[in-house]
C-alpha cells in the first residue's frame, strides 16, 4: 500500500486536523451500522481463512468472527479521536485461548493478526479512494490509519501471546491436550494405534460410536470463568444425552469457546440400528436439551471409520440446523435432514430445484404454504387421502380437493415427479424461506 499521492502529483495545502477528524467521524458513523459492520467482518475473515485454512472449521470461524467484530467496534470507536488508547476485547482473548486448546502453534495466532492488518489496510485504501478525498486529505487519513493499525497489531500480538501461552501451559498439563491431539489425528485420517489411542482417550475405539456436537446459541464473549462455565454446561448435557441414549461410555472434547464434540459408545448392534432410524435419537434426547444448548447427531457406526464418519454427519446436521429458520428445533439428527443437507450443499442449485419442481407452489403466501404442507404429508402417507387427513387433522375430501388443486398448479399428475417433489418439499421444510426462489 502506498500512502500519499502518486509521484508527480501537485501537493495541495495540508488539510486541517478538524477536516481529517470530520472525514473519519463520518466514516465511523456509516460503518457502525450492523449490516455494514457484518459485511466488513465477513470480508476480513474470508481473507484470513483463505490464507490460514485451519480456521475454516465452523467453531474456529465463529470465534474468529466474534474477535474480529469486537476489534472492529473498539477501533472504530477510537478512530476519530486525537489520541488512540486501545484495549483488547475479551473476545480476542477467547479466540487466542481457542487456538491454544485446539493444539495450533503460536505462529498461527500471530499470522492471523498480520494477515488481518494487511486486509484492513487494503480495505481502507479502497474506502478512501471510493470516497474521492483530495490527495492531501487521502494521504493524511491513510497515515493516521496506518499509524493506528500498527499500534493495534503490536498491542494485540503482545497481549495475546501472553494469553495463548498461559492457556497452552494449562492445556499441556492436562490430559485434555492428549485427548484433543488424538481426536484430531483420528478425524484427520492419520494412522494411529487403536489400543494406544483408546488408552489416551479413556474411550474404546473398537466399539460402535454415535457422534454428536453440542453448542450454545451465541459464542461466548465473557471472561475465562464464563467460558469454563459454558464448557461445564455442555459436559453435563453430554452426560445426560449419553444416558438417554443408553450409553455409559462418553468421550467429549471442547471444540471452541462455546462448543463441544462428543461420542457415545456401545457394543449393542441392535440398539445401534434402532438409533439409526430417522428421528429416534431426537426422540430419546429432546427432553434433555434446553436453551441455550443445541445438539446435532450423526448415525451410529463401528470402529475408527465409524468414529470419523458419524462425526462428519453430526457436523453436517449442525450445518443444516444453523441454516434453518430461527426458533427451530434444538436437537437435529443427520438422518432426519440428510436429504436437505445433500440438496442444500449448493444453495443456488437447491433454489433452482425448488422453483422448477414446485412452480406456483413455491410462492411465499399462506395458501401456497398450506398446499405445500398437504403435498408433503400426502407423499409421506403413501398418497393416501385418508392417512393424510389424519396427519393434517382435516377431512379426507379436503385433502382430495387440495391434491386436485396442486396438480392443476403443477400441470401434471403428482405420480410423475413424486421423488423430486418430495426432495424440494424437504428443503423448504428444513430451510424455510431461504429455500424459496
Amino acid at each position: 500500500m502506498t500512502v500519499g499521492p502518486s509521484p508527480g502529483a501537485a501537493a495541495g495545502p495540508s488539510p486541517a486536523p478538524d477536516e481529517v477528524r470530520d472525514w473519519l467521524a463520518e466514516y465511523v458513523y456509516e460503518t457502525t451500522r450492523a449490516e455494514v459492520l457484518e459485511r466488513i467482518v465477513t470480508r476480513l475473515d474470508d481473507v484470513i481463512i483463505a490464507r490460514i485454512p485451519e480456521l475454516a472449521d465452523r467453531d474456529m470461524r465463529r470465534d474468529l468472527a466474534a474477535s474480529t467484530r469486537a476489534h472492529a467496534r473498539i477501533v472504530l470507536s477510537r478512530l476519530a479521536s486525537d489520541t488512540f488508547e486501545f484495549s483488547l476485547p475479551e473476545e480476542a482473548h477467547a479466540f487466542a485461548r481457542s487456538v491454544a486448546r485446539r493444539g495450533f502453534e503460536l505462529r498461527l495466532l500471530l499470522r492471523v493478526y498480520h494477515v488481518g492488518m494487511e486486509a484492513v489496510l487494503d480495505y481502507m485504501t479502497e474506502v478512501v479512494e471510493q470516497r474521492r478525498a483530495t490527495p492531501e486529505l487521502e494521504r493524511m487519513v491513510l497515515l493516521r490509519l496506518f499509524e493506528r493499525a500498527t499500534k493495534w497489531i503490536s498491542t494485540s500480538v503482545e497481549l495475546l501471546t501472553d494469553t495463548y501461552m498461559e492457556e497452552r501451559e494449562q492445556v499441556l498439563r492436562a490430559a485434555f491436550n492428549r485427548r484433543a491431539e488424538t481426536v484430531r489425528a483420528l478425524l484427520d485420517g492419520e494412522h494411529v494405534d487403536v489400543d494406544q489411542a483408546s488408552v489416551r482417550l479413556g474411550y474404546r475405539l473398537s466399539q460402535r460410536h454415535l457422534a454428536f456436537v453440542l453448542w450454545t446459541d451465541e459464542p461466548t464473549g465473557e471472561p475465562a470463568g464464563a467460558e469454563a462455565e459454558a464448557t461445564g454446561l455442555l459436559d453435563r448435557v453430554a452426560a445426560r444425552l449419553a444416558a438417554a441414549l443408553g450409553s455409559a461410555r462418553l468421550l467429549t472434547v471442547p471444540s471452541g469457546a462455546s462448543a463441544m464434540w462428543a461420542w457415545a459408545g456401545s457394543d449393542d448392534g441392535e440398539h445401534g440400528a434402532e438409533l439409526a432410524v430417522p428421528g429416534e435419537a431426537e426422540r430419546l434426547t429432546a427432553a434433555q436439551v434446553e436453551a441455550p444448548v443445541r445438539v446435532a447427531f450423526g448415525v451410529p457406526a463401528a470402529g475408527i471409520a465409524g468414529f470419523r464418519r458419524s462425526h462428519r454427519e453430526a457436523v453436517a446436521a449442525r450445518q443444516v440446523a444453523e441454516r434453518a429458520p430461527a426458533g427451530g428445533r434444538r436437537v437435529t439428527g443427520y438422518r432426519t435432514v440428510e436429504i436437505a443437507y445433500l440438496a442444500g450443499a449448493d444453495e443456488a442449485a437447491m433454489r433452482g430445484l425448488v422453483e422448477r419442481e414446485l412452480g406456483a407452489l413455491a410462492a411465499r403466501d399462506g395458501n401456497a404454504a398450506r398446499l405445500r404442507e398437504t403435498l408433503h404429508a400426502y407423499l409421506r402417507s403413501q398418497r393416501s387421502p385418508e392417512a393424510t387427513a389424519k396427519v393434517l387433522g382435516v377431512h379426507k375430501n379436503t385433502v382430495r380437493y387440495r391434491v386436485q388443486r396442486i396438480e392443476q398448479l403443477l400441470g401434471y399428475p403428482i405420480e410423475e415427479r413424486g421423488l423430486p417433489l418430495e426432495i424440494a418439499l424437504v428443503c423448504v421444510a428444513v430451510y424455510g424461506a431461504d429455500a424459496l426462489p
